[in-house]
């Protein structure tokens, strides 16, 4: 066996093949595209290959896998702490992976299959466009607020929309048109959502809870994917970055804000959704809710709370198949 660690960059990618003992038998700088990669690991057999995780990884990963070759992801985070704690004098990104590889010690992210892999980049599209949306919102409220305009109604309708155009505001005009455009594409992207729904038998599981839409379930289904990688919930809590950072001295511990590592957007979806149930729903979670408004915490750390409550809740309901029983 052999094992290969691959630092991949926007344009190249450094790579160090070593046999289980650490000695080099091929390193190489090629460019970050399939062809010169496959010619890389011309002739070479049963290679393990670790490549840490980036924007790029995903069609490096299938290429090799391919040809056959075991791909590991690497997490960078925690491949990155281990790499200097055990192999300091090692400065080469690629052969750190490939050391922690030949060790087993490679810390690993999970490689979601393809129909959750083109859910994620659906429903991450999707997020973004909207958030580009609010943003051009804002853009126009800041161009009536710049100029002294005052105005009471919804200025998104389509009344407010003729009204807006009136004014003879350029730069509203300009904002006005781009997202008329990005409307037009979120129609697009929620009709091919409405097919993605179909895929999956856990989105009717996740629509029982009060406050999770079908573009919520789909979120939390693409961030998650197979629920049986985490074997407990404290695992799933984690990956959403819902957990306190720990911090210990001596005998002390202190507990800081959440990490907000792992999914972003599985934590960001999560929050919407609880904000939502709380005030649509008298269940555990809302009582969960309130008792920490009771003890008098903050409402973003009550949120928080509930939303942590909420994701236990999702992850037992995936793992015995049950809707929502409040």
């Amino acid at each position: 066996m052999l094992y290969a660690g691959m630092d991949v960059h926007k344009k190249f990618c450094q790579i160090i093949v070593c046999t289980k003992e650490g000695e080099v038998v091929r390193k190489g700088k090629v460019k970050t595209n399939e062809k010169e990669i496959r010619e890389f690991f011309y002739g070479l057999k049963n290679v393990k290959v670790a490549i840490e995780a980036s924007t790029n990884y995903s069609y490096i990963v299938n290429a090799l896998a391919k040809e056959g070759y075991e791909v590991l992801v690497a997490h960078p985070l925690k491949t990155r702490a281990i790499a200097e704690a055990k192999i300091k004098s090692d400065k080469i990104d690629a052969k750190i992976l490939a050391d922690l590889t030949r060790g087993n010690l490679l810390p690993t992210s999970w490689i979601p299959p393809k129909e959750i892999g083109e859910l994620r980049d659906l429903v991450r599209r999707r997020i973004f466009l909207v958030r580009q949306k609010t943003k051009i919102k804002n853009k126009i409220h800041a161009e009536l607020i710049k100029r002294g305009i005052e105005y009471k109604r919804n200025i998104f309708t389509k009344a407010g929309r003729e009204w807006l155009l009136t004014l003879k505001i350029p730069a509203i005009e300009t904002y006005l048109s781009i997202m008329e455009k990005l409307e037009e594409e979120i129609k697009k992207m929620d009709k091919r959502l409405k097919e993605e729904e179909k895929k999956f038998k856990e989105t009717e599981l996740l629509k029982s809870i009060p406050g999770v839409s079908t573009f919520s379930a789909l979120v939390i289904l693409a961030e998650i994917g197979d629920v049986n990688r985490f074997p407990d919930e404290k695992k799933i809590f984690s990956y959403a970055g819902l957990v306190p950072s720990v911090h210990k001295s001596g005998d002390k511990v202190y507990y800081g804000h959440i990490t907000k590592q792992g999914s972003k957007y599985l934590r960001w979806i999560l929050v919407e959704c609880t904000r939502i149930h709380v005030r649509k729903c008298d269940s555990k979670i809302t009582e969960f809710y309130r008792k920490l408004k009771r003890k008098g915490k903050h409402e973003n750390v009550a949120i928080i709370g509930a939303a942590r409550k909420l994701l236990q809740t999702i992850y037992y309901m995936l793992k015995k198949g049950e809707s929502f029983h409040g």
